[in-house]
């Protein structure tokens, strides 16, 4: 039974000989089966498989069953000539099909997770590297519109997080509260009733190219609208000590009571640095939820004080960019290693491993980048374990925030995505 592999190899040796038969070398019958098997094998998802030997026996055997049922119309139709090469086109698409081994092969997708994206300010084109420019918004809120993802306010937020998700979701977050965003993001959003959650720092507040207290409580008045806390002075506040964060967190958190008589649970980590004592602070303050501007796709397994968002710019603005990220998807694990972020010269670079689920996904084609020396690399893997990756960095970080990217294909194109950031200190 095993020689039966080799028959493709003997009918592929067959087919050199040359067969003076007249007409062109394809016939359109011939382009017909080449055409119909190819798309037959991605309909039925054949070509995202790795058990291409499997399926030339599998041929093999059905063309030679083929062969005789229609062996009474030899004589006037080179029925033999047609599936040898029919069959060998496939032979050779499955082949090239099995090079690609970037996907992962899970059955189905449970959990779509939600998607969050984060701006800044909107066309003032001197800040290239947190605006945004505003027909690129537009198009943005269009291509969400036209994949069918649906926009979810803080409150869905909160109602969803800890279920799975079997449609995306986006939750779209402006930081800093910039006049630009009153001026030009504002007025489509209001139109269209689209939630969003923005997060404040009080101190700016009414300063030059920052909203007043009135603009504020205008948008804070209509129901798919969230005012997030974002801290008062919108400091460096990871490398201060805790007792300074601990002040400047209890600051916002007074003027929000009295300007806005509003309580918010959510709060987003200026400049989305972080560190352990900094997410104690922030979650014995009574905040349930902290963002940081790691990419990646939130879902029930994420740290819920240090879930991911997509920061968005005029770099990462553009289009196929923004398709790029609508394809992601949660990629789930148990634990990162280290647990702090915030790095000394000591701990620089530091050691880094995800645990995984041991009953998750197909991990052997991971890849993982990052930009440690200020260059953007692929990383070195590891695996001690089936679901334990060690990523080797090749130097040390050197510019303010370290980060490392990870990515996994699944087979209906979508993109597992997982972001760590690290902050480097005295930077």
């Amino acid at each position: 039974m095993p020689l039966a592999i080799l028959i493709p190899l003997a009918i592929a040796r067959d087919i050199l000989i040359p067969e003076k038969l007249p007409g062109p070398i394809f016939t359109i019958i011939e382009k017909f089966l080449s055409t119909l098997g190819f798309f037959c094998f991605i309909k039925l998802n054949i070509l995202f498989t790795r058990r291409p030997l499997f399926l030339i026996f599998v041929c093999s055997f059905l063309t030679k069953k083929l062969l005789l049922t229609l062996k009474p119309i030899e004589s006037f139709l080179p029925v033999k000539l047609i599936i040898k090469k029919s069959l060998t086109i496939l032979i050779f698409i499955i082949f090239l099909s099995g090079l690609n081994n970037s996907y992962t092969y899970a059955e189905n997708i449970d959990d779509y997770g939600i998607i969050s994206i984060m701006y800044h300010r909107f066309d003032e084109n001197k800040y290239p590297s947190t605006n945004i420019k505003i027909q690129d918004f537009k198009a943005h809120i269009d291509l969400i519109k036209k994949s069918n993802i649906q926009f979810i306010s803080h409150k869905e937020f909160l109602e969803t997080f800890n279920n799975s998700n079997s449609k995306k979701k986006i939750l779209l977050t402006i930081d800093d509260g910039f006049s630009s965003f009153y001026k030009k993001a504002w007025p489509i959003l209001k139109e269209e009733r689209i939630p969003f959650v923005i997060f404040i720092n009080t101190e700016t507040i009414g300063s030059r190219g920052y909203m007043g207290w009135e603009e504020i409580k205008e948008i804070a008045s209509f129901d798919f609208v969230h005012i997030g806390n974002h801290s008062h002075s919108h400091d460096y506040l990871v490398d201060k000590k805790d007792n300074e964060i601990k002040k400047d967190l209890e600051t916002s958190i007074e003027i929000f009571k009295n300007k806005l008589k509003h309580e918010t649970k959510l709060f987003a980590y200026p400049f989305g640095e972080y560190k352990e004592s900094y997410k104690k602070i922030v979650k014995n303050l009574g905040f349930h939820y902290a963002f940081g501007q790691h990419s990646g796709v939130i879902d029930k397994t994420k740290d819920k004080f240090e879930l991911p968002r997509f920061p968005i710019n005029e770099k990462y603005g553009k289009i196929e960019r923004f398709k790029n990220l609508l394809n992601t998807i949660p990629f789930p694990y148990k634990e990162i290693i280290p647990k702090e972020r915030y790095l000394i010269e000591k701990n620089n670079p530091p050691k880094v491993k995800i645990i995984f689920f041991e009953d998750g996904f197909d991990l052997k084609n991971i890849s993982c980048y990052s930009n440690e020396e200020d260059k953007w690399r692929k990383s070195k893997i590891k695996f001690e374990k089936k679901n334990e990756l060690e990523i080797i960095l090749q130097g040390k970080f050197i510019t303010e925030r370290g980060r490392i990217n990870c990515s996994l294909r699944e087979r209906d194109g979508s993109w597992r995505w997982l972001g760590v950031q690290f902050v480097i200190s005295n930077l």
